[in-house]
């Protein structure tokens, strides 16, 4: 599914908020706009000079921090795949592997990250994921990451 399928209805804060147990500061997905079950997923992060690490990193010239880039590419990795799990309540997904790690150009205050997540495998629990995060269609960074689901 996504927004050019007619009955698409973007997924909003809300509906993230009920998938994943990350709050702020460590909530950095604020929405869905294409999902396509066990496949795909692409997701928004609008970034703001209100983010809590910009006060550090760095005074004065502000630059998203590349860890936090993969953070929120892993968050709307988890986003998809949680949507699979059945009885998802006391479940998580460790990031258990990052390869091909590449940061392309900084991400600055008044970006919009679009994060584009492609399914390279899914089996048992374990999954691994291609993932890109765009900003104004450039590619800003990418990496495979890889998860298994726990039980709490």
């Amino acid at each position: 599914m996504s927004d050019d399928v007619p009955g698409f209805t973007p997924l909003g804060i809300d509906w993230i908020l009920s998938m994943l147990p990350h709050r702020y500061p460590m909530l950095l997905v604020d929405r869905v706009i294409e999902y396509e079950p066990r496949k795909r997923l692409v997701a928004i992060k609008n970034v703001t000079i209100n983010e809590p690490f910009f006060a550090g990193h760095f005074p004065g010239k502000p630059v998203m921090p590349g860890v936090l880039v993969i953070e929120a590419m892993a968050q709307a990795g988890a986003l998809m795949l949680l949507q699979e799990v059945e009885e998802r309540q006391g479940k998580l997904l460790y990031l258990t592997g990052i390869s091909d790690a590449k940061f392309r150009r900084p991400v600055v205050p008044g970006d919009q990250l679009r994060f584009e997540i492609d399914v390279l495998r899914i089996r048992s629990g374990h999954s691994r994921l291609s993932c890109k995060a765009l900003v104004d269609g450039q590619l800003a960074a990418e990496a495979v990451l890889s998860s298994t689901r726990v039980g709490l």
